[in-house]
């Protein structure tokens, strides 16, 4: 990448943005907008619309509209293929705009943000694109006067409600299999960062995806986001984010039509050290990227490290040495190492949970507070927090933000005792040389994805879901295609 050219984009205004609601740009119903806060900087970087319910019953009436008139989910999976191969393109082609837009939202470090938004994105749509006409029905072994058929159908209408923290990768997770299948999408895009989402729909139009088959609304969740979750015409539900938010909307499909509700909800993922490690000091420094990478603002961030008493102190003086010198500052920067907070809001809620952490016994190795404030952003110490108990509130809470909670274990039960001793199951990690711990840890520890000698960097061909209070179902892989196919049994006497 050149900075020069990061710098452009920078320097380039940003327009309001509307909703998408049956191919064309729209105000909100009342007229109202909300203003968006650049991490940066503190300041106004631009407006988009205060959506209303009238405006999402909008949406969702475009998206069953152009379902039932199959002008997508009746084209031929070869056409299909062809326009979100187009859609990968374009989001390749515009990479350094959407990524910088992106960073101007929501405070990514650009280095990061290159690869993990339209990077991501560009080969997420082109992998089920690829899928889609492989994904063959099934003939029942039956008696020979029968003939059983299983049809993979699209359900309908899906609903997705997109967390800010990569907005396009973890949209493009819910888009890709649920498009490709035929079905017609509502996107709900966080209010803290939408602006790089919308602007990749907008490049879904271009690229030959018919109006109605892709509506984007933006607004306030408790406004916009339940109006989704009550209504009586969508047909899937998918959210990534709280765990909170993702109890209400279980809630509103038992009140309205009982849609289906897929979640990937929070995790407190355990990073477990032993001492045989292959390489101790490699370890130290993936620990350090695998909670303070994006501010530690990522679902999966590996925000509890489990120590082997044996190495303790020395390995946590390691991770601090190389935490201290990860530079913090402006994410557009080449040379910084972890951007901005998202929002002031989150800030503070960090900085919050540091104070709970010393207050219950926890002891600062590194970090704590607020800094870079004469910049008018948001910006944090990454912080390391030592001698965290198993019934710590920095154990038992997500943060998600830049403070990592040591804890030491003195053998493999104590350490999957407290790997597993959280409500969620999320991510998690274990290093070793020894093989048969390595496979008992991947067995014994509660997670949807448990990594071993290393943290982070799995691809889309693998499934990401959670298990326990992470969340159900699955992203990524052939397998995030079961969420937005129905199946149909034709039973056929001959």
């Amino acid at each position: 990448m050149d900075q020069n050219l990061i710098d452009a984009e920078r320097a380039k205004p940003v327009p309001p943005f509307l909703h998408l609601i049956d191919g064309t740009h729209v105000s909100a119903s009342g007229g109202a907008t909300m203003d968006i806060t650049s991490p940066i900087d503190g300041t106004v970087l631009t407006t988009t619309a205060r959506g209303t319910k009238a405006d999402m019953d909008a949406a969702i009436a475009s998206a069953r509209a152009a379902f039932v008139d199959r002008r997508w989910a009746g084209q031929p999976p070869a056409s299909r293929k062809r326009v979100l191969m187009k859609w990968a393109d374009l989001i390749e082609a515009h990479a350094l705009e959407l990524a910088v837009l992106g960073v101007r939202d929501n405070g990514t470090e650009i280095s990061m943000a290159i690869k993990a938004e339209p990077g991501s994105a560009a080969g997420t749509i082109r992998y089920y694109a690829e899928a889609l006409d492989k994904i063959y029905g099934e003939i029942a072994p039956t008696s020979s006067d029968i003939l059983g058929m299983i049809y993979k159908e699209p359900v309908g209408v899906v609903g997705a409600i997109i967390p800010w923290n990569f907005p396009m990768m973890i949209g493009a997770w819910k888009l890709g299999p649920a498009l490709a299948m035929g079905n017609s999408v509502v996107l709900k895009p966080s209010e803290k960062a939408s602006l790089s989402l919308m602007k990749m729909c907008d490049l879904a139009l271009e690229a030959g995806l018919p109006a109605g088959v892709l509506n984007a609304v933006t607004g306030e969740g408790a406004v916009v986001g339940e109006a989704m979750g009550l209504s009586m015409d969508v047909d899937v539900l998918v959210f990534t984010g709280s765990g909170g938010t993702g109890r209400r909307l279980m809630e509103y499909a038992a009140r309205s039509n009982m849609k289906r509700v897929y979640l990937e909800l929070g995790g407190k993922s355990p990073n477990i050290v032993f001492a045989d490690a292959p390489n101790l000091v490699e370890a130290a420094k993936v620990a350090a990227g695998g909670i303070f990478r994006n501010a530690g603002q990522v679902c999966v961030a590996g925000s509890r490290l489990l120590v082997e008493a044996a190495i303790h102190d020395d390995f946590v003086a390691e991770v601090v040495k190389i935490t201290e010198a990860m530079r913090v500052g402006d994410p557009l920067s080449l040379e910084t190492h972890i951007g901005a907070i998202n929002s002031d809001v989150q800030l503070r809620q960090n900085l919050s949970f540091v104070e709970t952490a010393v207050a219950e016994g926890g002891d600062i190795a590194t970090g704590g507070g607020r800094i870079l404030q004469d910049t008018g952003g948001y910006y944090m110490a990454p912080t390391i927090v030592t001698g965290v108990t198993s019934e710590a509130t920095l154990t038992q809470k997500e943060v998600f933000g830049p403070v990592l909670g040591v804890t030491i274990f003195d053998a493999d039960d104590d350490a999957v005792r407290l790997a597993n001793g959280t409500v969620y199951g999320l991510a998690g990690a274990v290093w070793t040389s020894n093989l048969s711990r390595a496979h008992r840890m991947v067995r014994d520890v509660h997670t949807g994805v448990m990594h071993v000698n290393t943290y982070g960097g799995a691809d889309g061909t693998v499934p990401l879901g959670g298990v326990g209070q992470s969340g159900n179902g699955s992203d990524k892989s052939l397998h995030a295609i079961d969420k937005y196919i129905n199946l149909k049994t034709a039973w056929i006497k001959l």
